[in-house]
């Protein structure tokens, strides 16, 4: 059973009357919606740029995908687990710098002579105590997400200013070779760690009781409450979960750079952008593992298209920050209609 399924709200009763037909409407334009503008992005760069729908940009679009991809899936789950209202709800802005000082640490022991498996153990282990001192902080000291993470990602930022000393740090192993080598269509082997990532997390938060109790803490709190459910426990294992997503998006960002470089802060808007953008690809408007996907295609064939047109790269971010006010502001309209 997929886990966009109906809750019930404490209180509901089978008299209440269902859904304004004008919020249905309106869900709908937006969703199908979405779905056109993503064809006809596709279209449009299809008739413009050269080459934009071959196998072997395509497999670039999802290879390039690969790192934020990963990083917005694992803010998904603290989305799912937290609740749409992302400032007292589930966030987590220390993703971007998490893959960073994971990256960081993955680097520095291979530099140090430890094999890639120790490495890639430490680099998930660092992602995963990030995630738990956000849980932590979150959870247990009471402090509203959006402070703790913001509070969090510069204490991690900081870190790994001074474990690299703000330079690069060089890596090359058998095993990151491998991560950064194409098949011979031309795919690249991270379009298929994005697309098996995606594939694992969303069997565990779409398809299991595990995460249909995510969906339930996070939408209906206090039905949970009443439910029995460890409200607690399970918004915690959202944030580490998407701590041990920062340490693998580290070690993809390792092999896709050759090496942890500074700036990893960077990513962390096209992470929102593509989380938040991904609750348009759901029947019911909240995020999914797969809408999330679909969502950092769409930013990645947009961000490709307009390489492939040499339009000014600065003009991303304002697409990008248009799409969080469109998508935000409609959403949060639509929920306030339907209450």
């Amino acid at each position: 059973m997929s886990a966009e399924v109906e809750f019930a709200p404490s209180g509901f009763s089978a008299a209440e009357p269902p859904p304004r037909p004008a919020g249905n409407f309106a869900a709908a334009a937006l969703r199908f919606g979405s779905l056109i503008a993503f064809a006809a992005i596709l279209i449009i760069f299809s008739l413009t740029a050269p080459y934009f729908l071959s196998i072997g940009n395509i497999g670039n679009v999802l290879g390039q995908s690969a790192i934020s991809g990963v990083l917005a899936i694992g803010l998904t789950i603290v989305l799912i687990a937290g609740g749409s209202n992302v400032v007292t709800g589930g966030i987590d802005l220390s993703l971007a710098a998490n893959m960073g000082l994971s990256a960081a640490v993955y680097a520095s022991l291979t530099q140090l002579g430890y094999g890639d498996a120790t490495a890639i153990a430490a680099a998930i282990l660092t992602g995963a105590l990030i995630g738990t001192v956000n849980a932590i902080a979150v959870v247990y000291a009471g402090i509203v997400p959006l402070l703790a993470t913001l509070a969090v990602m510069n204490v991690v930022a900081g870190l790994e200013l001074v474990l690299t000393g703000n330079t690069v740090l060089p890596a090359s192993t058998a095993f990151l070779s491998a991560l950064s080598a194409s098949d011979p269509f031309g795919i690249p082997v991270l379009a298929y760690v994005l697309l098996g990532f995606t594939a694992i997390t969303t069997a565990m938060v779409q398809y299991t009781p595990l995460g249909l109790r995510l969906y339930a803490v996070g939408e209906f709190p206090d039905a949970a409450r009443a439910a029995g459910l460890p409200l607690r426990r399970l918004l915690a294992g959202a944030f580490v979960a998407s701590g041990v997503s920062g340490g693998v998006a580290g070690i993809l960002s390792v092999s896709y750079l050759s090496g942890s470089t500074t700036g990893a802060g960077e990513m962390l808007l096209p992470v929102v952008v593509t989380a938040l953008l991904g609750s348009v690809f759901s029947r019911r408007l909240v995020p999914t593992v797969t809408g999330t996907l679909l969502s950092a295609l769409l930013v990645g064939f947009l961000v490709n298209g307009f390489q492939l047109l040499n339009i000014s790269s600065t003009l991303v971010s304002g697409v990008q920050g248009v799409l969080i006010l469109i998508v935000v502001s409609a959403t949060t309209l639509l929920r306030r209609q339907e209450a």
